[in-house]
């Protein structure tokens, strides 16, 4: 880990002009990687869950954006998905949507977000630590998923729909995740002034 009070995101020391417009269109971005990675999907038959690539997308948002521009990002993501725009999984939209199975997560990426960035900004992406707050984010992601799902699929069947299944394909996440944002600090820091 590096200086605890860094306070610097890796968007912050890429674009590090401070302008509504930087925001947007930061936010902008990480809105269409997450609905792209959405579409990274497959369904199983036992659950109205599908496997899809967003928890990659949602922590590694967090981590570049930082704490308050991941969660605003996703929270322009449900918003947008939530008003009927095509961002959720299979290109779905609307209230319906929003609320339905699946919309546990979409608001427990907000949190997921918004814990993976304030680490961030204290340092814990560029090493080997990176692992702790990209859990910390996958569970504050399954928290409400799993506590909205239940009222879908009842309170007993909630770990077969909504969990178990998934934690091979979250591994592989979180691991590609602990991967790509140390050899990102690597890079950027390589490149940069001394």
């Amino acid at each position: 880990m590096q200086n605890a009070a860094c306070k610097a995101s890796l968007a912050d020391v890429l674009v590090p002009q401070q302008t509504i417009l930087r925001q947007a269109l930061l936010v902008l971005g990480a809105v269409t990687f997450v609905a792209l990675s959405a579409q990274v999907r497959f369904g199983l038959p036992f659950t109205p869950v599908p496997v899809t690539g967003q928890t990659f997308a949602v922590l590694l948002t967090g981590a570049l954006l930082g704490s308050r521009l991941g969660a605003v990002s996703l929270s322009s993501y449900w918003a947008m998905g939530a008003c009927g725009l095509p961002v959720f999984n299979g290109w779905g939209g609307g209230w319906v949507v929003a609320s339905g199975p699946t919309g546990g997560y979409v608001v427990g990426f907000i949190g997921a977000a918004f814990a993976v960035g304030w680490f961030a900004e204290r340092g814990w992406d560029r090493g080997r630590w990176v692992i702790v707050p990209l859990l910390i984010g996958n569970v504050l992601l399954y928290v409400p998923g799993l506590l909205w799902l239940a009222r879908f699929v009842g309170p007993h069947a909630v770990w077969q729909a909504g969990l178990w299944p998934f934690l091979p394909g979250d591994l592989f996440k979180l691991v590609a995740a602990a991967i790509t944002l140390p050899a990102g600090w690597a890079v950027v820091e390589r490149f940069q002034p001394r």
